[in-house]
């Protein structure tokens, strides 16, 4: 008898489904040995698993900083970012629209709901750092800001430098003095900031358009195109060492023509140009003079304001047979702030209140510092029983085709006040021409309010401007701040003024109020004008603008 048969019965029955576990190898089966551990721990959620290659972080910061230089951005290779319930929009940011109108699309949407970018342009291995990038961002900024740019305009310029180095998570904020951003790269990642403060302004449209070419050539998607941090830091340095294109005699003369200029406008002669022309260029140099002394702008445009009114006076004095108030008068539009003024209004109703608040104080000031300066002459010359009729305000004189040539050449030389280029120049001239014949036309022979007629006057200066600008790619700002010269209330200033001299306040404030109200026409006209030039522009995103809900009062 076998060993097999030898066994009982009831051992070779075989063992059923209970006796067997189903985690017992089946016969046949090696075990592969069991691995001993030194000390047995428990196994984490957050443990890596088994057969998963992960590479060692080349630096010692395994977590990674803000700091370090981030990778070449790739849209194609990039990972789906939150996308909200109603989806993506679609905005399309093609090379026919302007940098300005793309970045501008852009910033008004919110972060999560920023479509993924075209591939950037930028090759390198590592991109740069971010505080380079961030440091050129705010000098680019500071040159816009303290030009005379809108904070809108600023805003989009900053974010478009930002984007075409890779960094697309960023958020600038443009104040009257203070320019910040800031950049996330992930939202687990800190965020960097950095700020610059802007303490000196200069009217320089020049240097201006050069900044917005070279924005322009930073953001251009063309693989082509490629500006180099360096190569972007080297053309910075050289648009801030660049001289002014127009020498200070040039700039003294154009002060001369803008008044005189200014004083056919309002009815004067020959006689009254030169003598005008001659104020305007005294106070210039005062100002000039107060300024190598340090001293504020508002006294320099107090001391700038006495020179064209002491020459009306004196001519008054002497009985000579002029217009004493069209010479003060034409002084005054020498002076009064309509740049400032504009972008002022055009902050305030595109958002940005701080900054339209700051700029509407700053032309406050400035205005001031105007009527005290004319006041103290007007009361010297009451003192003196000089014979200025307020009543004159009320005899206006037609002269079409001298008032349109005045009108053109007050453009020209406001032009070469705010240090424009030359390929600007004829432009703008033709612009603040067509200005005063749509003014004309609506005012004197429609007998239209002066208020309105200076509205669409300015309207049609500021489609006119952003239709020039967005075919050139530049700042619309060199094709409408000159234009409007011809608009701004020299002579409502004059007259409320001169009537607050003779102890009449309440027609002087009814006069200083339609000059405000004229000058917030101007300003709001080209504001107008510049919305309305949209339409005839292929903006991308126009139907997505996200501004339109911020003042609706719920």
């Amino acid at each position: 008898m076998t060993e097999r048969e030898s066994q009982a019965p009831e051992d070779r029955k075989p063992q059923s489904d209970e006796a067997r576990s189903q985690f017992t190898q089946p016969i046949g089966v090696v075990a592969a040995a069991p691995v001993v551990e030194e000390e047995s721990s428990v196994t984490s959620e957050f443990a890596l698993p088994d057969g998963l290659n992960v590479q060692a972080p080349e630096t010692v910061d395994a977590e990674g900083s803000a700091f370090t230089p981030p990778k070449t951005y790739s849209s194609r290779q990039s990972p789906a970012a939150f996308t909200p319930a109603h989806g993506v929009p679609m905005v399309k940011l093609t090379k026919e629209a302007p940098w300005q109108d793309r970045m501008r699309t852009m910033l008004r949407m919110p972060v999560a709901e920023r479509p993924a970018p075209e591939p950037a342009q930028k090759q390198d291995d590592a991109g740069p750092a971010v505080p380079r990038v961030l440091d050129l961002t705010l000098r680019i900024g500071e040159l816009l800001l303290a030009g005379g740019e809108g904070a809108e305009d600023v805003e989009a310029a900053m974010f478009a430098v930002c984007r075409s180095y890779g960094l697309d998570r960023c958020e600038p904020t443009v104040t009257f003095t203070l320019l910040s951003i800031t950049f996330q790269p992930s939202l687990v990642d800190d965020p960097v900031s950095a700020s610059r403060t802007v303490r000196r302004r200069g009217t320089d449209y020049n240097r201006l358009a050069a900044v917005f070419r070279l924005v322009d050539d930073i953001s251009d998607e063309d693989d082509e195109v490629d500006i180099t941090l360096e190569e972007a830091y080297r053309r910075l340095a050289e648009i801030r060492r660049n001289r002014h294109p127009y020498p200070g005699w040039a700039l003294t003369g154009a002060n001369g023509l803008l008044a005189g200029s200014a004083s056919i406008l309002v009815g004067g002669d020959l006689l009254v140009f030169v003598a005008a022309a001659v104020g305007a260029m005294l106070g210039d140099r005062l100002a000039w003079l107060c300024a190598g002394r340090g001293f504020p702008e508002f006294y320099q445009f107090t001391v700038a304001a006495m020179p064209p009114a002491a020459i009306g006076l004196v001519l008054s004095l002497a009985h000579v047979d002029v217009k004493a108030s069209a010479v003060i008068t034409g002084g005054l539009f020498a002076l009064l702030p309509g740049r400032a003024l504009v972008a002022g209004v055009q902050d305030g109703l595109t958002g940005f209140y701080i900054t339209a608040s700051a700029r509407l104080l700053e032309v406050m000031y400035f205005f001031v510092g105007i009527v005290i300066g004319v006041l103290i002459m007007l009361y010297v010359g009451v003192q003196l029983n000089a014979q200025l009729n307020p009543e004159a305000a009320l005899k206006p004189v037609e002269r079409p085709l001298w008032q349109i040539a005045a009108s053109m050449a007050l453009s020209l030389a406001f032009a070469v006040l705010l240090q424009q280029e030359r390929s600007t120049v004829l432009a703008v001239t033709l612009n603040g021409g067509v200005a005063w014949v749509v003014y004309g036309a609506m005012h004197d022979a429609g007998q239209i309010s002066p208020v309105a007629s200076t509205a669409a006057a300015a309207g049609l200066v500021g489609l006119f401007g952003q239709l020039f600008s967005r075919y050139r790619f530049a700042s619309a700002l060199p094709y409408v701040t000159a234009a409007i010269g011809p608009l701004l209330p020299g002579s409502a200033t004059y007259f409320g003024l001169l009537a607050i001299a003779h102890n009449d306040v309440n027609q002087g404030l009814v006069s200083l109020s339609k000059a405000a109200a004229l000058a917030m026409a101007i300003a709001i006209g080209v504001n107008l004008g510049g919305e309305i030039s949209r339409l005839f522009i292929r903006s991308p995103g126009a139907a997505n603008r996200r501004a339109a809900k911020r003042t609706r009062g719920f």
